[in-house]
């Protein structure tokens, strides 16, 4: 869908559509065979060690793991690698141990992706929207540190 405005906003705080009509959506992807593939929101982008990683497809590799019952993938500031992963579990009945879920992601992603630091949780903060709070779930990981 396309859209013109703002519906009764008088000013907006940046005008997404730019002077040749194109909305900017913050996501980023690529055309593929005539399809469009969209990797996620670029603000979640991790970026470590030059590496480019998604959260969403470590989400989804994390998730086949039996141990996980929902998960999250965000990049945390380190002094190192730039970004490094790191996933928010709750567990099914007993939590996996790091290295376990590293190995269980390198199987279908390059090692890079898989995380390096694991954070166990009773759940995972949502938006009104049910979209995971990756923001919220950094900022009480800067807080512990």
């Amino acid at each position: 869908m396309m859209m013109r405005g703002y519906r009764n906003v008088t000013n907006p705080p940046s005008h997404p559509i730019d002077n040749e009509g194109w909305l900017h959506t913050g996501d980023l992807g690529e055309i593929k065979d005539g399809r469009l593939h969209v990797f996620g929101r670029a603000g979640d982008l991790i970026i470590t060690g030059g590496e480019n990683v998604w959260p969403e497809q470590v989400e989804d590799a994390l998730r086949t793991h039996p141990q996980v019952a929902d998960v999250v993938v965000a990049g945390a500031n380190d002094a190192e690698w730039g970004q490094r992963v790191v996933a928010w579990v709750v567990p099914r009945d007993s939590a996996p141990s790091l290295e376990e879920l590293r190995d269980h992601v390198s199987s279908t992603l390059p090692r890079f992706a898989a995380p390096r630091q694991l954070v166990v949780v009773d759940q995972i903060p949502v938006t009104s929207l049910g979209k995971p709070q990756r923001s919220a779930l950094l900022a009480r990981l800067d807080g512990e540190q």
